[in-house]
């Protein structure tokens, strides 16, 4: 028998397998509590300290189990109360189990047929973030592989409202469009993807907080539409990458009805405020854009990716993204056969580990985590704000908390961190200056690790004088 029918999917192998995954975990959490983030390997070194190689013939189970556990454990760790480095961080246990058991059962999510009660399990989700964001009318979207890829399907149904021959015959008409010099960089590199090209979005300049300015906007839309070009969408940004900003969408929209144009709005990080009711006001306006992105795996904790993007122009979704394949829709209607209205043909289910811990823990849950999260971080501005060694550059009402401590080069003292193994911050620049910036979007830390965080931080610097 070849060898390779001894590893198929058979009960007694995979229930060996699942032990095998039960011991590299428990020694994952421990080494998480015992040490935190991992000292990084250097590439070049990983040759000889792990066996990555891939061989002509099988290894036994306890080469195996070492290969894997030793690459495993050598890995990034950012579910520990010490990565503060992106915009994700920590693990939700539940939302965990349920995307185990999305890998577990492996159904794709473009039919019926073969995702079954999932495709309403997904349906459920995205109708509720349609009501939560408060758009009135039906409300349709979809799941993607991260928030550049629903940024880009905003952008794609804008230009194809605005030029409707553009996905059949190519640039018809000169389309324009507009963002923030903070917004996320995918709005550049989407507009390559669309055809209408890096140099037609223009990046309009922000406040002190990192905010677009609408008068900038509103005097560059002008400037365009005599210059002969035809302004189509507006990328809002509900949550900056660097300061955590959230732009003025009510203010944004009346602009985009003035000159006829495609509001998305950007909330892949910090839209999961839609949540709370606390702090939903930051994006105040949200139900008048003409699409919405956010990510479940940022604030909510969601294991990567759960990015999702919905829209109440049902036809729009469709004109950009539907095409006939009569080899994969036989069954069913559209309405339930989510592939007509997605990027991808197959794909993963992203939505049933947001189901599992939302079901689990309600809406209430969700918004005490995005709750959590805020308060963690006035705990760090206030730590700040009352030692003079530190310099804030941040503002309240954001989870990013941007500072310096004593002049310390951010750079130096960020990299000197993570290559120790101490703990990983990562840095930001914004009009000029460069500064730590911590994320508190690990809901599992509480204020004895914030401020453990920055005991590090004075400890550390001490050894570099």
């Amino acid at each position: 028998m070849p060898h390779y029918l001894l590893i198929i999917d058979r009960p007694e192998i995979m229930n060996k397998d699942f032990e095998l995954f039960n011991r590299i975990a428990h020694k994952l959490l421990e080494s998480e509590k015992e040490t935190g983030v991992v000292k990084p390997v250097p590439f070049d070194s990983l040759k000889t300290l792990l066996d990555l190689d891939l061989e002509e013939e099988a290894i036994n189970d306890e080469q195996f189990e070492k290969a894997l556990t030793d690459l495993v454990l050598n890995t990034p760790r950012t579910a520990t109360t010490l990565f503060f480095n992106q915009l994700f961080g920590g693990r939700q246990s539940k939302a965990t189990l349920g995307e185990l058991l999305a890998v577990f059962l492996n159904n794709s999510m473009y039919t019926y047929k073969v995702g079954g009660p999932m495709i309403a399990m997904e349906k459920n989700i995205l109708n509720k973030v349609g009501e939560l964001i408060g758009f009135k009318t039906e409300t349709l979207g979809t799941i993607a592989a991260g928030g550049s890829m629903t940024n880009y399907m905003g952008m794609m149904m804008a230009r194809d409202k605005y030029d409707p021959e553009f996905r059949n015959k190519g640039k018809q008409v000169p389309l324009v469009g507009y963002t923030s010099v903070e917004c996320h960089y995918s709005v550049a590199k989407n507009a390559t993807f669309c055809g209408i090209g890096r140099d037609n979005v223009k990046k309009i300049d922000s406040d002190e907080h990192g905010k677009i300015s609408v008068s900038a906007l509103e005097t560059q839309i002008q400037k365009d539409i005599a210059a002969g070009l035809r302004p189509f969408f507006v990328n809002a940004t509900a949550g900056t990458t660097v300061m955590g900003a959230f732009d003025p969408i009510r203010e944004i929209s009346a602009l985009c009805k003035k000159y006829d144009m495609w509001l998305h709005v950007d909330g892949a990080y910090g839209a999961s405020v839609m949540f709370s009711d606390k702090y939903r006001h930051l994006m105040e306006g949200s139900h008048l854009a003409d699409s919405v992105t956010f990510n479940a795996h940022k604030m909510l904790g969601t294991p990567i990716t759960c990015s999702i993007i919905v829209t109440p122009h049902k036809k729009c979704l469709y004109d950009s993204f539907s095409n006939e394949a009569s080899y994969l829709y036989q069954a069913d209607g559209d309405d339930i056969n989510p592939g007509k209205i997605s990027l991808q043909c197959g794909r993963r289910n992203d939505a049933l580990k947001f189901w599992t811990m939302w079901k689990a823990i309600g809406t209430k849950g969700l918004g005490e985590i995005v709750d959590h999260e805020f308060h963690l971080a006035d705990v760090a501005r206030d730590y700040i704000r009352t030692n003079s060694d530190y310099t804030l550059y941040s503002f309240d009402d954001s989870i990013n908390i941007c500072f310096n401590y004593k002049g310390i080069s951010p750079e130096m003292l960020c990299n000197r961190l993570y290559e120790e193994g101490k703990l990983m911050v990562g840095y930001g620049k914004f009009k000029g200056d460069t500064f730590i910036r911590l994320i508190t979007v690990n809901s599992g830390n509480s204020e004895k690790e914030i401020l453990n965080l920055f005991k590090i931080i004075e400890e550390f610097a001490d050894t570099l004088s």
